[in-house]
């Protein structure tokens, strides 16, 4: 069950406010995509904690309905 770049986009920023996402389909399958997230709130804290909250905001949806997320994490300049 592959999961739409929308949908993605919508988890994310419903756990993010004001997270900026860009989601591209690396395969064009609905199961591999690279996402790039923006976003205030990881200022100051570890990129690992930043990808955890990306994940967290997915719902774990992660690793079922998506099956590979290439992730980019950064804050606004």
């Amino acid at each position: 069950m592959a999961m739409s770049k929308s949908e993605i986009v919508r988890l994310i920023e419903g756990g993010l406010p004001g997270a900026i996402v860009k989601i591209e389909d690396l395969r064009g399958d609905g199961d591999h995509y690279a996402a790039n997230v923006v976003y205030k709130g990881f200022r100051g804290i570890s990129r690992i904690k930043q990808h955890q909250m990306v994940y967290e905001a997915l719902k774990g949806n992660m690793g079922d309905t998506l099956h590979a997320l290439a992730l980019q994490t950064s804050v606004p300049e």
